[in-house]
């Protein structure tokens, strides 16, 4: 039998490192590249420190949206999904504003 609370306290953890995991991973993609590279140059090389790393993940997934009982064709994207994480890949000119993500 599993103490209460314990099931939700490994899933916490889990979580957590996974999210270490992956901000890790764009971490060191941003200290390798450095900034003044497109979006599409960090996705990449994220995925590839992805696959290092063992990670499974999906790039650029479809996001439906439903409005009022329809699909409009929106052509949303979101740039990597790894398991429960949500990766949203931003770029600035700023070296501090680079790469950034919304988990």
């Amino acid at each position: 039998m599993i103490p209460h609370g314990a099931t939700e306290a490994l899933s916490k953890l889990l979580h957590e490192e996974l999210t270490e995991n992956v901000v890790g991973a764009a971490i060191e993609v941003h200290r390798a590249l450095g900034p003044g590279f497109l979006e599409s140059a960090y996705a990449a090389c994220l995925c590839r420190e992805f696959n290092l790393r063992g990670l499974s993940f999906e790039r650029q997934a479809p996001l439906p949206v439903e409005y009022k009982g329809v699909n409009p064709d929106c052509g949303y994207r979101l740039d990597l999904i790894e398991n429960e994480v949500i990766l949203e890949l931003k770029c600035s000119e700023h070296s501090y504003q680079s790469t950034m993500l919304s988990c």
